[in-house]
C-alpha cells in the first residue's frame, strides 16, 4: 500500500508532539487534502483521537496519539532500523549488486527511514557512491532532509509547545 510510508509519518509526527493540522502538514510536508484523509484513517484504526478544545480564540482541534497508535510506531521504527542495519551490512561488503537490490527493496521505507532518523545520511549518501546513482533517483526532492539532518530526535522538534497562538500580556 503505497499511502502506508505517509501514514506512519504522520503517527509519529504526532506521537512526538506534533499534534495541530497545520504544524502536521509543514513538518510532513503532504498536502493539506491528503493529510485530511489520512488522519481520518488514522482516527477509524484507533491509532489517533481528535480532541477539540475551547480557547480564548474559539476552538481548537488537537490530534493525540492513542496507546495502540504509539506501539504502531515504536514497531514501525525498529523495523525501520532493522532494515537499516541490513542495509549497512550489504553496504559493508561492497557488493554493489546486492546494495541495488536492497535499495530497490527498501525504496518505499527510505522517506520514513529519513524522518524518523533511522539512518546514518552520510553512508546513505555513501552507499549511492558506491553505486555510482545519485539520491535522487530513490528518494523524492520533498524527501530529502533539509540541511542533512531530519532525525525526529535530534532536539529541533518543539516539545508540543503551542506557539501557534497569542500571547497575551494583560499587566498583573
Amino acid at each position: 500500500m503505497e499511502e502506508e510510508p505517509k501514514d506512519v509519518i504522520v503517527l509519529g509526527a504526532i506521537k512526538h508532539g506534533i499534534n495541530k493540522f497545520e504544524k502536521i502538514q509543514k513538518t510532513t510536508q503532504i498536502e493539506a487534502e491528503e493529510l485530511n484523509k489520512i488522519l481520518e484513517q488514522l482516527e477509524k484504526r484507533g491509532l489517533i483521537e481528535v480532541v477539540e478544545k475551547k480557547g480564548w480564540l474559539g476552538k481548537k482541534i488537537e490530534m493525540n496519539v492513542t496507546e495502540k497508535g504509539s506501539k504502531e510506531v515504536d514497531e514501525r521504527v525498529h523495523e525501520l532500523q532493522t532494515r537499516w542495519n541490513q542495509m549497512s551490512q550489504i553496504y559493508k561488503t561492497g557488493d554493489k549488486e546486492k546494495m541495488k537490490q536492497s535499495m530497490e527493496d527498501n525504496k518505499s521505507f527510505l522517506p520514513m527511514m529519513m524522518f524518523f532518523g533511522v539512518m546514518d545520511m552520510m553512508m546513505f549518501s555513501m552507499m549511492f557512491s558506491m553505486m555510482g546513482m545519485a539520491m535522487s533517483d530513490y528518494v523524492p526532492a520533498e524527501s530529502m532532509p533539509e540541511g542533512g539532518d531530519a532525525a525526529m530526535d535530534d532536539g529541533s522538534m518543539d516539545g508540543g509547545m503551542d506557539d501557534g497562538g497569542f500571547d497575551i500580556d494583560i499587566g498583573f
